[in-house]
């Protein structure tokens, strides 16, 4: 698997070349963010805020109705925790297209929960008029750019950072309430999204060479969330549907995917995999995603509750998996 070096920082400076309206804005938090490339490469654009996230926001805001598309750039818990009324007022209930990039997310990082965004996607979506973005790899890091300029609103993104995997080729950018079908099956449909994408694929490898047929759906925009796709993809799990996400259960892809099982009318077992009602703390992402239940081990063990089976699959048998870019089964014809 291909290891993509800060993919959102060098993109950030190319794409931003030729669109002299596109302003970053920094909260003292500008090489973590990746945006010192843009920086040193356009200083007139950059605007630093310091360490002022409500403010920034509400300067964000009226950049906007001076004809700038402003890229906030800090920890996704300064723009959804810190920043929110300012997020709410200045941004989402006048509809500015202010792009909002968050990262951090989750439990992407050891610092606590100070800094640990479990909460963003639920508060985010929650605001009218606010797209909910978040990246799996660096295929859609690199491609959330056009994506989120794209769309004549506020946009917030759950952003990867760092060393990040390309899970998807190069030529299947992330798209706009488009989800990504990985795998089809019948009996058993596993939703995930951001960092837990990887471990659904590592899991998923192992448990179809068991016979388990799975259907598998990435997801990259979690709000809106009406495709049909989706729909297709609920009534597919005959024996159950499991949600694996990088947040609380509550607020985010698992609740999601409860309202539009409950829309259509589809009764399966439903099983949500994230932050079950509680904080974390500080330690590494694979030590916490195990601690907290959304690891490879944790979908295998639920995918075995669902379908009433010991399919004897070891921590050993998960790591022996090679986890190959994939494309998705759902094309543009697919709509």
């Amino acid at each position: 698997m291909e290891i993509v070096s800060r993919p959102h920082g060098r993109n950030l400076v190319k794409w931003a070349a030729d669109k002299p309206d596109v302003l970053v804005l920094s909260a003292d938090l500008t090489g973590s963010c990746e945006a010192d490339g843009f920086r040193d490469a356009y200083p007139r654009r950059f605007i630093s805020c310091g360490i002022a996230e409500q403010n920034m926001l509400s300067v964000a805001g009226g950049l906007c109705r001076e004809g700038f598309i402003p890229l906030v750039h800090t920890f996704a818990v300064f723009i959804c925790r810190r920043a929110f009324d300012q997020v709410a007022m200045s941004v989402a209930y006048p509809n500015l297209p202010v792009k909002m990039f968050g990262f951090l997310p989750g439990i992407t990082t050891p610092g606590g929960a100070t800094h640990q965004a479990i909460d963003d996607v639920a508060l985010m979506r929650s605001l009218p008029n606010m797209t909910v973005l978040e990246t799996g790899d660096a295929t859609e890091v690199e491609s959330v750019l056009d994506l989120a300029y794209s769309i004549d609103g506020p946009v917030y993104v759950r952003m990867l950072r760092g060393d990040v995997p390309r899970l998807f080729p190069t030529d299947e950018p992330i798209r706009a309430d488009h989800p990504r079908i990985l795998s089809l099956g019948d009996e058993v449909t596993v939703f995930s999204s951001g960092i837990c994408t990887e471990e659904v694929l590592r899991a998923s490898a192992v448990l179809k060479a068991r016979g388990v047929s799975i259907t598998h759906v990435h997801i990259s925009t979690l709000k809106p969330f009406a495709s049909g796709l989706i729909d297709q993809a609920i009534r597919a799990g005959s024996r159950g549907i499991v949600t694996v996400e990088n947040h609380l259960v509550d607020g985010g892809l698992g609740t999601a995917v409860a309202s539009r099982c409950a829309s259509t009318g589809v009764g399966r077992p439903l099983v949500r995999l994230g932050l079950q009602d509680t904080w974390s703390h500080g330690a590494g992402r694979a030590a916490l995603m195990r601690e907290h239940g959304f690891d490879a081990m944790a979908l295998v063990n639920a995918v075995q509750d669902l379908i009433g089976a010991n399919l004897s699959i070891s921590l050993a048998d998960l790591g022996a998996v090679r986890v190959e870019p994939v494309h998705s089964v759902a094309k543009a014809e697919a709509l």
